[in-house]
């Protein structure tokens, strides 16, 4: 069974003070993690760790783990192809889908670099949630891509409306860019229609009502 080492590893080595990640031939090494040990100056060794010679001091986890190696007669899984084929489905956004089959609920698939100047977020595998807009009718959903998680004092993500309206009370700065469909905005009586391409700001303390005569698809950045 392949062993497969990403960044959060690496930092969390780096946290316990280790300087060298003991790997065999069958570990996989993500980019990533290549990136976030070269930064926190660890190595990778296919020695064998002292952990596993002397009992009087064992390394964490992490450090130790091997995996183990295919029966007599079964080859052995080439990593470069299985990196290949995760990179392959990650561009084509189905890596979402095979992280759900896997029993991993995640609300989106994304990637980062070490340091957490830049997140990559596959948008067609994010989760769509229901939005509260006090009517069980209505069919509004979200996902939210960026937030405070993330470092951020903004909040972005995506929102879809389908054949109904809401009341919208603005606590924040907020923009809205229509991606598809059409989206209705009313203020005092005045109606604010926007199609794909147009753009929306809000102040905060704005009591609007949003709505689409059919569905539309609108990216978000609130502050």
């Amino acid at each position: 069974m392949k062993k497969l080492i990403c960044a959060k590893e690496v930092e969390r080595l780096e946290k316990e003070g280790q300087k060298v990640m003991y790997i065999d031939e069958d570990t996989i090494i993500t980019p990533s993690a290549k990136d976030a040990a070269a930064a926190c100056g660890i190595e990778f060794s296919t020695e064998a760790p002292p952990c596993c010679t002397q009992e009087a001091a064992p390394a964490p986890q992490a450090a130790c783990q091997t995996a183990p190696a295919p029966a007599a007669g079964q080859p052995g899984i080439d990593s470069e192809l299985i990196y290949k084929a995760l990179t392959a489905l990650m561009e084509k956004g189905m890596l979402g889908d095979v992280a759900a089959a896997l029993g991993q609920n995640l609300p989106y698939v994304s990637e980062k670099d070490p340091d957490g100047f830049v997140k990559l977020v596959r948008g067609n595998t994010a989760k769509w949630e229901v939005l509260d807009t006090g009517n069980p009718a209505d069919k509004v959903f979200y996902n939210e891509l960026i937030g405070a998680d993330d470092g951020s004092s903004m909040n972005a993500g995506f929102m879809t409306i389908e054949n109904c309206s809401f009341p919208w009370d603005v606590a924040c700065e907020e923009i809205y860019y229509v991606v598809e469909g059409t989206l209705t905005v009313e203020k005092d009586g005045r109606v604010f229609t926007a199609h794909p391409g147009d753009a929306l700001f809000f102040q905060n303390g704005a009591k609007l009502s949003f709505g689409s005569p059919d569905k539309v698809k609108v990216f978000y950045a609130t502050h």
